[in-house]
């Protein structure tokens, strides 16, 4: 995969790859903005801001609009460290996509009519995801349990909806042009267009986008845990059910790939780990997963099981326990390693056999240092041997690292 790469002299910084099998280009602008950086007392701006890029500027009303009458398909997310949007269309026309999206950059519409709209979108998935269905507050409550200092003890959509709901204009206009600003930024191309067009485009109409002066944002990192924590809670919900934290090393940390093997050493399909002993053998749970959230500043190695009908929650979680021990005391074989790896690999390239994927992949890894990292993942996981893996395993699956939280129904047993 031949990368080229251009940095204008506002500071963007551009990834380039030509794919001459489609007559499609993906832009993917990614801004190092989340909700790492923002304030205890006004949460949730990331996120809010997301949406407001596209509810228009002085020069385009109307993002959606314009897009789809260039025939194009875009999107957005935002998480902990970043923010990415998307946008492909043909490649006839890519040059309303360098428009579109210079144009956003260089400033919003800012208007009360377009933070009331959005402010509301924002709120009701606030309600809708967090608040009203079962278990909606758990990243809340995992969050706050495992980080005491760090902006990562609150999730994407904010801390509480007060955050959202008495935002002010001036709030949101301060931090889009502290973050939204092309030397906070990287733009990658992909598709069907030359290097040499791409710089042209890039220096067009996002080279008239000023940098803005650079407000740093100090951010307390994580002291180590030492000691386990724990929390219950009773809530109108249908089963009790076990969740477990342990905080991993950063993404570019040399031990992550390790870190996040461990996920699917435990619960990569239904012969793995937690399912075959606890669900199938020992029934002590009806489900049971692990997953990971990677993050820049440390992230968490997530457990959660509902425990199947009459099993306390006591047993429940002593059995995870048991299997976890009995990880660290027998170790892994070479098959189960080969296996993980060999799924990694499958979905790793799958991923990236989507343009719209690969555009976000390079800017992503552009954003760690390098997007030719993209290149070296698989050889990256491929290069964790069984001993490596064991040591980072005896490092994470700690009871003194351990974040336990019993989310109950309102009837405990």
């Amino acid at each position: 995969m031949w990368l080229n790469r251009h940095t204008l002299a506002n500071g963007l910084r551009m990834v380039h790859l030509q794919d001459t099998s489609t007559q499609m280009v993906t832009l993917n602008v990614l801004y190092r903005v989340g909700s790492r950086n923002e304030d205890a007392d006004r949460t949730g701006l990331a996120h809010l801001l997301e949406h407001l890029m596209f509810g228009g500027t002085p020069a385009v009303p109307n993002y959606d609009r314009v897009a789809q009458l260039a025939c194009g398909d875009n999107n957005a997310f935002t998480v902990y460290d970043y923010t990415n949007f998307y946008l492909t269309l043909p490649a006839a026309n890519v040059e309303t996509g360098f428009w579109l999206e210079s144009d956003r950059m260089g400033g919003l519409a800012f208007t009360p009519e377009s933070l009331e709209v959005q402010r509301k979108v924002v709120m009701e998935e606030f309600k809708q995801h967090y608040i009203s269905p079962p278990y909606g507050d758990v990243l809340h409550l995992i969050s706050a349990l495992a980080y005491k200092v760090h902006p990562y003890r609150w999730p994407t959509i904010g801390l509480t909806l007060d955050h959202i709901a008495h935002v002010s204009m001036e709030e949101v206009k301060d931090f889009f042009f502290r973050f939204y600003a092309p030397n906070n930024a990287i733009l990658s191309v992909v598709g069907n267009l030359t290097m040499e067009d791409s710089v042209r485009l890039a220096e067009r109409w996002f080279g008239v986008v000023p940098r803005r002066k650079s407000v740093s944002t100090l951010i307390p990192q994580e002291p180590t845990q030492t000691e386990e924590r724990r929390m219950t809670v009773c809530r109108d919900v249908p089963a009790n059910v076990l969740y477990m934290a342990f905080p991993i090393v950063s993404i570019t940390h040399p031990d992550f790939h390790s870190s996040d093997m461990i996920s699917d050493i435990l619960s990569a399909g239904k012969s793995c780990r937690l399912n075959r002993h606890l669900v199938e053998e020992q029934h002590f749970f009806t489900s049971i997963d692990a997953s990971i959230i990677p993050c820049l500043d440390g992230g968490l190695l997530l457990i959660g099981g509902m425990p199947a009908e009459g099993v306390r929650m006591e047993d429940a979680e002593a059995a995870v326990w048991h299997e976890l021990e009995m990880l660290l005391s027998e170790g892994i074989t070479e098959e189960e390693l080969e296996k993980v790896k060999n799924r990694f690999e499958t979905n790793f390239m799958r991923e990236r056999a989507n343009r719209q994927n690969l555009a976000a992949q390079l800017a992503f890894y552009e954003m760690l240092g390098d997007a030719a990292w993209a290149n070296r993942v698989v050889d990256a996981y491929r290069g964790v041997g069984r001993e490596l893996f064991m040591r980072v395993c005896r490092e994470t699956l700690r009871r003194d690292r351990a974040n336990v939280l019993w989310y109950m129904t309102n009837e405990k047993r």
